[in-house]
């Protein structure tokens, strides 16, 4: 049990750099990005390809944070300058990446087993700590900067920020463009832990993504930036610590994941409603209360 809680934070971790690529594009940029499933992938395929040719494992996870920066932005300009609907062109860049992956692999499966490894001779809770950390206090910071806050703008209100003369293309294609990046620099992350890549590795990682963000923002708010990002960490970290102990159960196994990640995303939308409703009842039914008694005061005062 406690093996099996060990590795799901550490996989946590590891995912939380791309949950934290789908709070820029889902909760940041209001863009609906579906290149995730394909970035996924370009990222393991990049990280596991070149380790294998004999470049520095973490030289590889450089190149694939760059991989996933090129494909966030062929996404953006679809989008800016194409003039193409933002869910169509996350489609359209998910599909071609398929075929993009398939020949960066070279074939749908390949193993990293006995070549160099980014977590060679230490933990991958360590590495994932440290890397989840900085990625967290990096975003916190960039967010507060000219550049962090026309990309908070465009995401509420684009029309306001181009009155001002920002320029919202360069700012959407910037934004995907990083979300992206963080996205492949977790799969070639994973694909290192897993000793391997496969072509259909990235295929439903928008909604593990979407699942942390909002599992986290559901238990732990996310008023500010600073806990918001923190919530998307938690909140990968807490996906996989639900999602190990569900596959604990005598009647699931791994063929079930997509239903308990289905799950868990409408149990975390549902909670935060009710209680919202019940607190709202609360505060109405408290209310009147108040104004009953303040009419019963002023009638007793009366008389």
């Amino acid at each position: 049990m406690l093996v099996s809680l060990t590795g799901a934070v550490e996989s946590g971790l590891l995912y939380a750099l791309m949950a934290l690529g789908v709070y820029i594009t889902f909760r940041i940029l209001d863009f609906p990005d579906l290149t995730v499933d394909g970035s996924f992938t370009t990222g393991a395929a990049i990280g596991t390809v070149m380790t294998i040719a004999g470049s520095p494992p973490w030289l590889a996870v450089v190149y694939a944070f760059l991989g996933g920066a090129l494909a966030g932005m062929l996404t953006g300009l679809l989008h800016t300058k194409g003039k193409v609907n933002g869910l169509l062109s996350g489609i359209i860049m998910m599909i071609a990446l398929y075929s993009v992956n398939l020949r960066i692999l070279g074939k749908p499966n390949v193993s990293l087993r006995g070549e160099e490894n980014v977590f060679d001779g230490s933990s991958v809770l360590i590495i994932g700590l440290i890397l989840g950390i900085a990625v967290k206090i990096g975003l916190d910071l960039f967010f507060k900067t000219n550049m962090g806050l026309s990309l908070r703008a465009t995401g509420d209100n684009s029309r306001m920020i181009r009155s001002f003369g920002a320029n919202t293309d360069n700012t959407i294609i910037m934004g995907v463009a990083l979300s992206n990046a963080l996205v492949a620099t977790s799969g070639a992350l994973i694909a290192h832990s897993q000793n391997g890549a496969n072509n259909s590795m990235g295929i439903g990682m928008i909604v593990i993504g979407l699942a942390s963000v909002i599992i986290g923002e559901a238990i732990f708010g996310a008023k500010t930036i600073f806990r918001a990002t923190l919530a998307v960490l938690l909140g990968a970290i807490i996906y996989r610590i639900i999602y190990a102990l569900a596959l604990r159960v005598e009647w699931l196994d791994a063929q079930d994941m997509k239903l308990i990640t289905a799950t868990i995303i409408v149990c975390a939308l549902v909670v935060p409603t009710i209680r919202r409703a019940v607190k709202s009842k609360s505060m109405a039914k408290k209310r009147t209360e108040e104004v009953l008694a303040s009419i019963s005061h002023t009638a007793g005062g009366g008389r």
